[in-house]
């Protein structure tokens, strides 16, 4: 499952992962060039300014996902 999110700031970065990391799930950013877990803050500080899709394994709860994807952003 995925759904889009603009990374506008130094601050939903650190939001974006402290929800990865209390996800009871795998959570991955991608772009058009790279793909990253969201729990890797180094890497999500690179994709600041930038869209990305947030990719979520099937089978989860929609309402969950986009809840997720919401607090995001």
């Amino acid at each position: 499952m995925t759904r889009n999110i603009d990374i506008k700031s130094d601050e939903q970065v650190n939001r974006i992962h402290r929800l990865a990391c209390e996800a009871p799930y795998e959570v991955w950013l991608s772009t058009d060039t790279v793909m990253l877990d969201a729990r890797s803050l180094l890497g999500l500080y690179a994709l600041v300014g930038q869209q990305a899709k947030v990719v979520t394994e099937d089978g989860l709860d929609p309402k969950m996902v986009s809840r997720l994807v919401e607090q995001m952003s």
